[in-house]
């Protein structure tokens, strides 16, 4: 029996060991479990996402702003041409005023009330 005890005291001590190890090990994959949970939840993810889109805004900024220093005639002109474009309707409004030679100013209609309708030229 004397050879036999050691064997059984390290066994039981291993045996331990691997206890100890499986628990440790346990724990750490309910501590991972409860930080995916946290990962995966709404608010979680909508503010990561907020973020990433903060960042990519940032990135698309800082861009714009090289492009511009390196060709500043370009991004005048598609400017102006935006501009022009959002612009378009007072615009010509006020081409057709200046071509018509009216010096007096032209009351405006109501939104809703309708156009008088044109006359009719006898030939």
């Amino acid at each position: 029996m004397t050879d036999d005890s050691p064997t059984l005291a390290e066994a039981r001590h291993k045996a331990e060991l691997a206890r100890a190890k499986f628990w440790s090990s346990f724990d750490d994959l309910i501590d991972y479990a409860h930080r995916l949970q946290q990962k995966l939840e709404p608010s979680h993810l909508a503010k990561d996402a907020w973020d990433a889109a903060k960042s990519k805004g940032v990135d698309l900024a800082e861009d714009a702003v090289d492009a511009v220093r390196k060709r500043p005639v370009a991004a005048g002109g598609a400017v102006a041409a935006l501009a022009l474009f959002i612009a378009r309707e007072p615009l010509m409004d006020l081409a057709g005023k200046l071509m018509s030679g009216d010096s007096k100013k032209k009351r405006k209609r109501a939104p809703n009330q309708p156009r008088k309708p044109l006359e009719k030229i006898d030939e």
